[in-house]
């Protein structure tokens, strides 16, 4: 990709409209949430990457009717949205397994499969930058993630079996993804809900204060509705125990993510599995966004085939991870399209602070490579979804090997000049932001 050369003025306002369409409503309700939203983003070019995939999009999108690998199918896949390195950790699957993977459902949607390549190969090109790797060393990086995808994707492609592309679990994964599994083995249930809650006469409540806000009569009643038309999205093995759906608290909740900054946010404190007391579930219920890549990709069969927001992220999440969180479902509150999942007490996400080693991360990426393949080779007419009618790992395996030599490269020259391109345009929101250049803050 090659990067335009705008002044940091024309830039500027390129980004303040893109922030607009992404932002303006969102922003307009609770300026004081994408005040914190935005001092986050402005601490590193990679926070600003990670919350600007709406600008990512915006860029990509003279791409969106064609580009290298990209054919009927291969533009049709379930992608992850917001592919970036922080967004990998830990999660128990529904067999009670500790699972490694790709994590933050939020922006998924249907689009061209290079689009999640391209957004990771940009985030190691600005994580190398900033452990001070030369270009080459970057360079290098990337080629390792495209070869490790390119790998999997092949072996999937080709009937190779479960065990010889297993998911990354305490018995195959090994560096910092065994040490994030292991971290998070050692956490608990009830460390969780210490956090979280407290004992008053005999039963688990939420503790007061902490981001809690209590409801008043008429938003409980209306958030319990909410919660009653989610449990008609659940899986009917996920139901098994109607004890596990008492609710015994509700609160509302601030200080949610930097990628959700001014979207309603409910805790809902239930039964769980057992009447015992550290048995107890806490699910959120969260307003959905509308998917960065959405804006781009102008199908009307995708657009159409999802009922609000919150049925694309549970309906994306389902299709592109395998053995998904039980408690995952969808709701409607206020008018807009709800997502519900358990707040777990077993989520590790990967830590880049102490990865270092050049090496290291050669094998950190080359294991996130084949996470990304066995994820976009699980999306698609075995996920159970009538939206991706074909095998997209046969899709993408026949694109790439129409020109082998070229795929590494494609994505080593869209990370430098993405990369450099993030970076500036960090240099110009933060300039925008701490002269109050920004609308509405």
């Amino acid at each position: 990709m090659s990067v335009p050369q705008l002044n940091d003025e024309h830039r500027g306002e390129e980004i303040l409209a893109v922030f607009d369409t992404a932002f303006g409503e969102l922003l307009a309700a609770d300026p004081a949430a994408f005040r914190v939203k935005f001092r986050k983003m402005a601490a590193s070019a990679f926070a600003f990457y990670r919350g600007t995939a709406c600008l990512f999009y915006h860029d990509l999108d003279a791409e969106k009717r064609g580009g290298p690998y990209l054919d009927e199918r291969t533009s049709r896949v379930w992608i992850h949205g917001d592919l970036h390195a922080e967004n990998f950790g830990t999660y128990m699957d529904a067999n009670g397994r500790l699972i490694f993977n790709v994590n933050d459902f939020d922006e998924a949607y249907v689009g061209p499969f290079t689009w999640d390549l391209k957004r990771f190969a940009a985030s190691v090109a600005l994580i190398g930058y900033a452990k001070a790797l030369g270009d080459d060393q970057i360079s290098e990086l990337v080629r390792v993630y495209a070869a490790a995808y390119r790998e999997r994707i092949h072996a999937l492609a080709t009937g190779a079996k479960s065990d010889e592309v297993p998911p990354f679990t305490l018995d195959t994964a090994e560096g910092p993804l065994l040490g994030a599994l292991r971290e998070a083995r050692a956490l608990t249930r009830f460390g969780l809900l210490e956090s979280m809650t407290e004992i008053r006469d005999f039963e688990r409540r939420f503790t007061e204060g902490g981001g809690s806000v209590e409801l008043d009569a008429a938003t409980r009643y209306k958030v319990l509705a909410a919660f009653d038309g989610y449990l008609e999205t659940l899986p009917e093995a996920s139901l098994d125990r109607p004890d596990s759906y008492r609710v015994k608290d509700v609160v509302g909740r601030r200080g949610i993510g930097i990628g959700s900054a001014g979207l309603p946010s409910y805790n809902i404190l239930l039964e769980g599995h057992t009447d015992a007391l550290e048995n107890d579930v806490v699910i959120y219920i969260k307003q959905a966004q509308t998917p960065a890549v959405s804006r781009h990709i102008t199908d009307p069969e995708i657009r159409d085939y999802f009922q609000h927001e919150g049925h694309r992220t549970v309906i994306s999440q389902r299709a592109l991870q395998q053995h998904a969180d039980p408690w995952l479902g969808w709701t409607e509150l206020g008018g807009a399209g709800q997502l519900v999942a358990e707040i777990s007490p077993y989520a590790v996400d990967l830590d880049w602070s102490d990865i270092d080693d050049p090496e290291e991360i050669a094998a950190v990426v080359a294991d996130l490579g084949r996470a990304t393949a066995t994820m976009h080779g699980a999306a698609d007419d075995q996920s159970g979804e009538s939206l991706v009618p074909f095998s997209t790992e046969r899709a993408i395996d026949a694109a790439i090997a129409a020109d082998e030599d070229g795929f590494a490269e494609l994505l080593v020259d869209f990370a430098h000049s993405y990369g450099a391109r993030a970076r500036a345009d960090h240099q110009t929101f933060v300039d925008l932001f701490r002269n109050g250049r920004i609308p509405g803050l």
